[in-house]
């Protein structure tokens, strides 16, 4: 790997973790000595990249740093394409359109030579031919995710009953061929899983969801553990 290759592989090292990242975790990462991760950080340091740190604690790197140039590998533009193919297939209509939109952006902004590895890129996903209609928006749901408000929902259940519900939405699953909101329901009083295409009304709320989003699916992914024991 080239050393300007490996300079930038050590500042998206620092973007994926959120905590103090050590030589040790990226010397292994990168498949280099402790002493070459040294000379890169004192590199970076000296270009005036926020790092901050030293060797044998770790290193963080001040958010909001940004390269310059938007820089993509073969690999990473394939990648992008793949997951833009995947929404496609399996998204609802607005993710699917936002994925589009944003291949063509990238398209529009990488080197000449390297549209067509993205555009051309020989790898396919699965459109999912049975994929039930939703009679909801399921952008409502993401919107309310993202801003942590509550929804009131006309739900049937697999009997067809139908109840109102409020509920806390904190996430959203594509599975095969129907979409699942991760939620703690109000009526029951704990986390469960609504098909949004079992969602007969859906009436986005003004009132927020009074925990953070990050809690409640830590609290979620601890049940669903303990689920399966």
């Amino acid at each position: 790997m080239r050393r300007a290759d490996r300079l930038l592989q050590i500042i998206q090292l620092f973007r994926r973790q959120r905590g103090p990242v050590t030589a040790a975790y990226m010397a292994g990462e990168l498949e280099v000595t402790q002493r070459t991760i040294y000379r890169d950080i004192a590199a970076l340091m000296a270009s005036r990249v926020p790092i901050r740190g030293e060797a044998g604690i770790g290193y963080v790197m001040d958010e909001g740093y940004d390269l310059p140039p938007l820089m993509f590998s073969a690999d990473e533009l394939e990648a992008l394409m793949l997951g833009a193919r995947l929404v496609s297939g399996q998204g609802d209509s607005n993710l699917s359109r936002s994925a589009d939109d944003a291949i063509a952006k990238i398209a529009a902004i990488v080197p000449e030579d390297l549209r067509p590895v993205l555009l051309d890129a020989p790898l396919f996903a699965p459109t999912n031919s049975n994929c039930v209609v939703d009679r909801v928006d399921a952008g409502f749901i993401r919107i309310a995710i993202r801003s942590r408000h509550k929804l009131q929902i006309e739900y049937s259940d697999a009997n067809g009953v139908i109840s109102d519900r409020i509920i806390w939405p904190i996430g959203l699953a594509y599975m095969s061929g129907v979409r699942l909101v991760i939620a703690w329901c109000e009526l029951r009083s704990g986390f469960r899983h609504f098909r949004v295409d079992r969602m007969m009304t859906l009436s986005p709320m003004d009132e927020r969801i009074p925990e953070r989003r990050d809690k409640l699916l830590s609290r979620w992914r601890l049940e669903e553990q303990e689920n399966q024991k």
